[in-house]
């Protein structure tokens, strides 16, 4: 389906690009739509986190390796990145079919600048545009469901072996 919002309706088209200011640096940080070529980055993002973290080998192991995510990317818009300059800072992931959010993250050095919140923002806006319910799943007891609480996310359900699943509606 080819959405009329030309943010998210293909990967040829410009790229949405939010400006966020670190203070601490000057530097700004862009969010944009995730390309093919920001896979590595993604992984280097994703491995480099505290909080659920998981090493190249685990992630391979549930499925999810360069090559898939790739493919993920290549056939939808369905992730976004923090750059500030040319590195990969920060990515949140979707899945449109299912209408839920995936996957948050953001590198430990660059946590409480507002980042992750602009990374969920763009996925929202993107779940939004095609679901009137979007859904995510996490552990209880994590930062990341204070997170995800805090940013309006909530009807939470117990879904065993201490996660939960939260949801958010379309305003």
């Amino acid at each position: 389906m080819h959405s009329n919002d030309h943010r998210y309706c293909c990967a040829d088209c410009t790229a949405m690009m939010i400006p966020i200011r670190d203070f601490e640096t000057a530097m700004p940080i862009q969010i944009r739509l995730a390309q093919p070529s920001d896979v590595g980055g993604i992984f280097r993002v994703r491995t480099s986190v505290n909080e659920n973290a998981l090493t190249v080998t685990e992630l391979s192991e549930m499925g999810i390796t360069e090559a898939s995510v790739m493919e993920m990317i290549q056939g939808a818009p369905c992730a976004w990145v923090a750059c500030e300059d040319a590195q990969i800072v920060g990515f949140s992931m979707i899945d449109s079919d299912e209408g839920s959010l995936f996957a948050a993250f953001v590198l430990p050095s660059h946590e409480g600048k507002g980042i992750g919140q602009k990374l969920v923002q763009a996925a929202e806006e993107a779940l939004f545009s095609t679901h009137t319910l979007a859904w995510l799943e996490t552990a209880e007891t994590s930062r990341a469901a204070g997170f995800y609480r805090h940013l309006g996310w909530s009807n939470e359900q117990d879904i065993g072996e201490g996660d939960i699943r939260l949801e958010k509606r379309r305003r």
